[in-house]
This record gives structure tokens, C-alpha cells and sequence, in this order.
């Protein structure tokens, strides 16, 4: 298992972290098999989506904001249920298929580690499974 450690600057945020998991995958020397990325926060999760225009990012983080909102008369006495809320909807992990080395992405596809609670220290795992067919 590999932990990619991730520095996030913003309270809700997406970090593109399609590289880092790439280069896990790249280490591992396995030419067909399937990734996993598990995020180990309860205020974070993780989701594939574009990464092509920075825009949807952005769009993505609005879309959050204005159904979650930071206060809402929430009962969790820390002042963070939207931020558990948010990472429900991203969930905790992503399965990923390696084909000839490379993780099969589409074209425009990217991994994103959603931080909704930062700043924050966080890290992600992955962990490579070899293909035995």
C-alpha cells in the first residue's frame, strides 16, 4: 500500500491527485490489475470527474456550497456537519482499472481527493491488485 500525503489550503477544495496515484501505480510495476484510492477522513472523500477545464472544479465547489451550506442548524456539536455531509456524497474510495501499466481513465477523466473541513494535513491510499487471469 502506498499514502500519498496531501497539504490542502482551503476549507472545501478538489485536488487533482491523478499524477501521484499514476506514479503508485507506475512503482508497482503491475501491468494489469485494478487500483484502489481510499480516503481515510470523514470530512474528505474522493471522485473521478473532468479535468480538463478548471472551471468545473470551481462549479463543482458552488454546487456544494449552495446545497450544503457551512451553518444550517446542524446538531454536531464541532460546526462541521456540512463537511461530513459533503464527503457522503463523494464517498471514500474509487476503484480504478490498470491496463499496460496506466490507470484507464477516459480522455477528460481525473482523480480528485474533495477536502470539505480543511486546511488540513490528509492522505490517501493506494493499493494495486495484480490481475491473475
Amino acid at each position: 500500500m502506498e499514502s500519498i500525503k496531501l497539504s490542502t489550503s482551503k476549507r472545501i477544495d478538489l485536488l487533482d491527485i491523478t499524477a501521484e496515484v499514476s506514479r503508485a501505480v507506475t512503482k508497482n510495476k503491475i501491468h494489469d490489475g485494478i487500483c484502489i484510492i481510499f480516503c481515510p477522513h470523514t470530512t474528505a472523500g474522493l471522485t473521478i470527474n473532468e479535468n480538463a477545464d478548471p472551471a468545473v472544479k470551481q462549479d463543482i465547489i458552488n454546487a456544494l456550497n449552495k446545497l450544503i451550506p457551512v451553518s444550517a442548524g446542524y446538531a454536531h456539536a464541532e460546526g462541521n456537519s456540512d463537511s461530513h455531509i459533503k464527503s457522503s456524497l463523494f464517498g471514500p474510495s474509487l476503484t480504478v482499472l490498470v491496463e499496460n501499466g496506466k490507470l484507464a481513465l477516459g480522455t477528460w477523466q481525473g482523480l480528485y481527493f474533495c477536502e470539505s473541513d480543511g486546511p488540513r494535513n490528509r492522505e490517501v491510499w493506494v493499493k494495486v491488485i495484480k490481475n491473475h487471469a
